[in-house]
């Protein structure tokens, strides 16, 4: 099978600290797998918020997650800080990747990178909705 390779921008529009407390930690002493993407999901409400949104009102619609993928680099224990930090890429009619990376902030260290797709979403209608120019403005890479 091949593996997950996950390409990183040139530059990451957002940025935040989590630390891993023990609840994290699984039966190997380390950053549990499912616990990631927990942190992750953290990560990608605090994006939200600093750019005025929830994750339930980005211009009148919501947004929801279509998939994740995950490619893990380095084991992270109980105690350090991840920082997290992440940019949207790939944008189509309805969407767009949100890309992170995750890295100890002591030593710099790569623990893990992913995207997770999302879709915007009308909650009302129950269905798909275009993405927000406003969401686009706010995050389109800088010239």
């Amino acid at each position: 099978m091949a593996r997950i390779k996950i390409e990183l921008p040139a530059r990451f529009a957002f940025s935040t600290e989590v630390p891993i407390h023990i609840g994290l930690i699984n039966y190997g002493h380390h950053l549990d797998n499912a616990a990631l993407l927990s942190l992750v999901s953290e990560a990608r409400v605090r994006f939200f918020k600093s750019l005025g949104y929830t994750e339930l009102d980005v211009d009148g619609v919501g947004i929801v997650v279509a998939d994740a993928a995950v490619q893990y680099k380095s084991e992270a224990f109980h105690g350090e800080i991840l920082v997290f930090e992440m940019a949207p890429d790939d944008f189509n009619k309805y969407g767009c990747d949100l890309v992170w990376r995750a890295t100890d902030k002591a030593s710099g260290r790569e623990v893990a990178r992913g995207k997770t797709g999302i879709i915007f979403f009308d909650y009302q209608q129950r269905k798909a909705a275009p993405v927000p120019a406003g969401f686009v403005a706010k995050t389109a890479p800088q010239a």
